[in-house]
């Protein structure tokens, strides 16, 4: 007779029901250890899906995604001419919020050559990439846009040619990419509201000069205009057997600015804008592990205690110290692994529904079981200590 499973039927309702309720804290553990990884994976996943050999950016900046970096459109054809460079695209990124089937969404927008240059969409799963210059988009399936929807931003509407799941940006929210020149229109172009308002201001300011007349005001007043052609990088592909670390000191040398490799890039984000937040992450996911050990733990260890009676009545009766061994082992071990389970189980089939990716890797939930399963035995071991001194006069009320 398997006397665990036979403890277990005459106490099935309270075994359950504590199976769950730890089982549902083992689900928030992997679910924090899946937010804990998907933010890095977000946080990063726009700078490996592009992944350029050197992010040219402008000096002493930490790039485009760690701190605003501006440079002059031109400068790509001054990283083109450094000897080894293949090819050098120029790249523009920033974050909007903006209204999009009659909803606010916040967006970033990847602007990039979209003629044969660097920082496109890698992997079209709907419709066609941008294959004009103007007034077309590719976005995120997270925006929620689909083919041939058109979206207002800034002066101009733009239709939806092509769906992406490439990547997100280091927020979790979706990207649309447009070509460069509407991309830096959308950031730059001032409407025409904005431009009156602005000559208006000028020139009352010109006429309020008592030495310049009206008509002179009016010929000093020059069009206000924004300038467009600013870019946050420059995104180098290198020829083949070209060192990125020779490649990126020429960059810094010769024209002054800062070059980084893709790792590198991704480092500056970790180490930058991502650091609270992944620290913080990491801290509640220790937490969370540790009380789940510790509610497990004292979990076994009350079982064990509550069948002190017990255990005397079975030593009375001559039962083996391996035979109470096997008992409480194998309802310790039952109770951990089952709880695991179902929270294994719980978060497999609910991560989805959470507004950020959450991200399972199965070598974090191995390190979850194995540390579960470490503290059950750990606590069977301490209740079998106090279990094994039982006396068999407890038996009799002793």
């Amino acid at each position: 007779m398997d006397l665990a499973f036979q403890d277990l039927k005459l106490h099935k309702g309270r075994f359950i029901a504590t199976m769950v309720g730890v089982g549902l804290l083992f689900g928030i553990v992997l679910a924090m250890n899946g937010i804990y990884r998907g933010v890095i994976y977000e946080g990063t996943a726009l700078i490996k899906a592009t992944g350029p050999d050197l992010w040219v950016v402008q000096r002493y900046r930490g790039g485009p995604f760690n701190e605003q970096s501006t440079l002059p459109e031109f400068f790509h054809y001054s990283v083109k001419s450094i000897p080894g460079v293949e090819k050098a695209s120029p790249f523009i990124f920033y974050t909007v919020e903006r209204m999009v089937d009659g909803q606010s969404r916040h967006f970033s927008i990847v602007g990039y050559d979209v003629f044969g240059g660097l920082g496109g969409p890698k992997k079209i799963v709907a419709g066609r990439p941008i294959q004009q210059a103007h007034y077309e988009m590719v976005a995120n399936v997270k925006l929620g846009a689909r083919i041939d929807d058109r979206i207002a931003l800034g002066l101009h509407t733009y239709t939806v040619v092509g769906l992406t799941n490439d990547a997100v940006d280091p927020d979790g929210d979706p990207i649309v990419y447009l070509s460069l020149h509407d991309a830096q229109e959308v950031l730059y172009q001032q409407d025409n509201e904005e431009v009156r308002n602005q000559r208006e201001r000028l020139l009352r300011t010109l006429s309020a000069q008592n030495w310049l007349t009206p008509d002179k005001a009016q010929k000093l007043l020059d069009p206000p205009g924004a300038d467009t052609h600013i870019i946050n990088a420059v995104l180098v592909k290198l020829k083949p057997g070209i060192s990125r670390v020779q490649t990126a000191r020429m960059v810094e040398k010769w024209l002054y600015l800062n070059a980084y490799g893709t790792k590198d890039e991704v480092g500056l984000v970790l180490k930058g804008r991502l650091t609270s937040m992944t620290h913080q992450l990491l801290l509640f996911r220790m937490l969370l592990l540790l009380i789940s050990v510790v509610i497990i733990s004292l979990v076994i260890y009350t079982f064990t205690m509550e069948k002190i009676r017990s255990i005397a009545v079975m030593k009375l009766i001559g039962a083996p110290d391996r035979v109470i061994v096997r008992l409480v082992i194998e309802q310790s071990l039952l109770l951990t692994v089952g709880a695991f389970l179902l929270g294994f189980v719980l978060i497999s089939n609910t991560y989805s529904m959470f507004p950020r990716r959450i991200l399972l890797l199965p070598a974090d939930d191995a390190v979850t079981f194995a540390v579960a399963v470490a503290a059950g035995v750990l606590a069977s071991i301490l209740g079998l200590r106090h279990a094994l001194k039982t006396q068999p006069a407890m038996a009799l009320g002793g």
